[in-house]
């Protein structure tokens, strides 16, 4: 008969689970940072509390000689305070009650004494537990103000920045570098959209400008059919299009990011070069630009600037009505921020259509690109342009028809 040798117990299944990591016991969390410190100065507040108090009674109920309020003469009981009313005659028990009586009348105002000493020892305590407790608060969330300011200076597109925090390994040091290794994701992100639009710029622009080169030398050829002219011109101008459209979301891409390197730029320069590049169309649609333009400098880009103002004046232009329309453009100082203000006669914009008329690729009362006037990205390019240097762009209907654009800067 074959034997077959015992099985081996089988271990006991584990009651932690081996994919989380164990963490200590002991390992100095803010939260246990902060019960020993409030527990602390609880104890050592309580401590300080008892003690005075301890000292203030017995210096209460400390009697001496000197302290009774009465004293014995060659038999007789003679009071030492006006309070203590003691009977020259009587029987013992009249004279123990009023014995009696002036010790408990000195035990009230020792009491009394007592109270009025523990208040004022509370009074200090309590202004010294408070300066102790706002300092140690001070100390403890010191590490939270350098994560504000560390993100204050993202905020600015500095995506180098870094918190980089010491000290024990808690639930602040955790928190911090967790942000940081998120500010190391953001910064390969955004530096692989820059290449990105980069190297999209560069490749959609290319063929486009080949495709508009070869059109022009065949619509120069005197030559060529008639059929094949008007069909070089549609073709020429659906590659314009093309390469505005282009222009138009590579300078979105760009305009999204804050600006780093600025310069003093003069509003009422950028307002007026943008007139000039819109006269032309404005005179062959009959509408008059007029405004006074004022100075007023601020710190940006000065091409994304003159785009804002380019955009504005061609949109004011192009949507406005069919005789005497105009365009006032207006630049200014105004409250410490640099305005600039477009407003024109135009079709009556409803309230509700504001917001849409900043989404990409829409305009008042239609959608997508089915217009001869532009885009759609113009208002879009110039809301992200205001953005990156830190201020904003709103629109308001004009009574009567039109609308009011207006740009904040800061100085």
């Amino acid at each position: 008969m074959t034997t077959h040798p015992p099985h081996p117990a089988v271990p006991p299944k584990p009651t932690w689970d081996p994919r989380e990591p164990m963490r200590p016991w002991l390992r100095p969390t803010i939260r246990i940072r902060l019960t020993l410190l409030y527990g602390g100065m609880f104890l050592i507040a309580g401590i300080l509390l008892l003690s005075i108090i301890y000292l203030l009674t017995a210096q209460a109920l400390h009697v001496s000689v000197g302290d009774l309020p009465f004293r014995i003469v060659r038999g007789e009981v003679l009071p030492t305070q006006t309070w203590c009313e003691l009977p020259a005659t009587g029987t013992g028990e009249q004279f123990n009650e009023a014995v009696a009586g002036c010790l408990q009348h000195q035990r009230e105002m020792a009491l009394d004494d007592l109270l009025r000493r523990s208040l004022f020892a509370l009074l200090g305590l309590s202004v010294i537990a408070f300066a102790f407790g706002y300092a140690m608060a001070g100390r403890v969330l010191s590490p939270l103000g350098r994560i504000t300011r560390t993100a204050r200076r993202v905020a600015g597109s500095d995506l180098t920045r870094r918190i980089e925090l010491d000290g024990p390994d808690d639930e602040l040091k955790e928190l911090a570098d967790t942000f940081d290794e998120m500010l190391d994701r953001l910064e390969r992100a955004f530096t692989a959209q820059q290449r990105f639009v980069a190297n999209a710029s560069h490749e959609l622009r290319t063929p486009l400008a080949i495709n508009r080169t070869l059109l022009e030398v065949h619509l120069s050829d005197p030559g060529a059919p008639v059929e094949l002219q008007q069909l070089g011109k549609t073709l020429l101008a659906t590659n314009e299009r093309s390469e505005q459209l282009v222009e138009g979301l590579l300078l979105l891409a760009r305009s999204d990011n804050q600006i780093v390197e600025r310069k003093p730029v003069d509003l009422a320069e950028v307002a007026g070069r943008a007139v000039d590049q819109v006269r032309t169309e404005a005179v062959e649609k009959g509408v008059e630009i007029r405004g006074e333009q004022a100075a007023a400098t601020v710190q940006g880009n000065g091409v994304l600037l003159e785009r804002i103002a380019l955009n504005l004046v061609q949109n004011a232009v192009r949507y406005n009505i069919p005789e005497g329309g105009w365009v006032e453009v207006t630049t200014e100082m105004r409250q410490g921020h640099a305005v600039l203000e477009v407003s024109n006669t135009g079709p009556v914009v409803p309230a509700y259509e504001i917001d849409n008329m900043f989404e990409p690729f829409r305009r008042l009362r239609q959608e997508r690109t089915g217009s001869d006037r532009g885009v759609g990205l113009g208002l879009s390019i110039a809301r992200s342009i205001a953005r990156a240097h830190g201020g904003r762009i709103i629109a308001e209907p004009r009574e009567g028809g039109g609308l009011v654009m207006r740009v904040t800067l800061p100085v």
